[in-house]
């Protein structure tokens, strides 16, 4: 039972931290914009594109990004404190910005081939899957050490947690893709703005805690 408890847990927290960063309902317009001259079959298939790109982008940070800064000679307590300090940044200014998220990307529509063409690239990097995404999937597997010697279990629970975590956030991508035209309609850029403010404060608060859990192993590593 702890065991399932645990990857509940993580696949919270990876949800509640990247669902803001990747903010699949505000980048929903944007994506309309680009593929605005398509089909609904074709703009189902790009959706489905960069959920797919979107979510290997996501899960190859989550297993080789902390090794590879690791690799360079950055220790793990250090990684904490500055993959929180940016996950920390990322939710204030998602907290305090305006209403600027349109200006995230060109406004030029893309016909059926081009959009086809470019679902990686800029409609999944950047658009959907940015810098700051890609560096709070790195601080989250940092913020956990690996347990693969003593608790194989508990590892395991914790890497299906992540990436049902991981998952979920693909299919909302898709989702909110593909059903861009509605979401328009519904939410409107106030609904969109509050749920967006609702998830970048539990992104800060997440930052926080991972700033603190480098911060007291470095304090233990400090000779008294």
């Amino acid at each position: 039972m702890n065991y399932i408890s645990n990857s509940i847990n993580i696949f919270v927290m990876v949800f509640a931290a990247l669902f803001p960063v990747v903010n699949p309902l505000g980048s929903a317009p944007i994506f309309l914009n680009f593929v605005r001259k398509c089909s609904p079959a074709v703009r189902e298939q790009v959706a489905r594109s960069v959920a797919l790109y979107g979510f290997v982008l996501l899960f190859g940070s989550l297993l080789f990004g902390a090794q590879i800064l690791l690799f360079f000679g950055v220790s793990l307590p250090v990684l904490r404190v500055a993959g929180g300090a940016v996950v920390t940044a990322v939710g204030w200014g998602l907290l305090h910005q305006g209403d600027e998220p349109a200006d995230r990307a060109a406004s030029q529509e893309l016909s059926e081939a081009q959009a086809q063409d470019e679902a990686f690239y800029p409609l999944t990097l950047p658009l959907t899957v940015g810098p700051g995404s890609i560096a709070t999937t790195i601080a989250i597997a940092a913020s956990h050490k690996p347990t693969w010697q003593t608790d194989l279990m508990e590892s395991l629970s914790s890497l299906i947690g992540a990436v049902a975590g991981l998952l979920a956030v693909a299919l909302t991508v898709y989702f909110a893709f593909r059903e861009a035209p509605t979401i328009e309609r519904v939410l409107g850029k106030t609904g969109t703005n509050v749920l967006v403010r609702l998830f970048a404060f539990i992104l800060f608060a997440i930052g926080v805690e991972i700033i603190w859990l480098g911060m007291r192993e470095l304090l233990g590593q400090v000779p008294r």
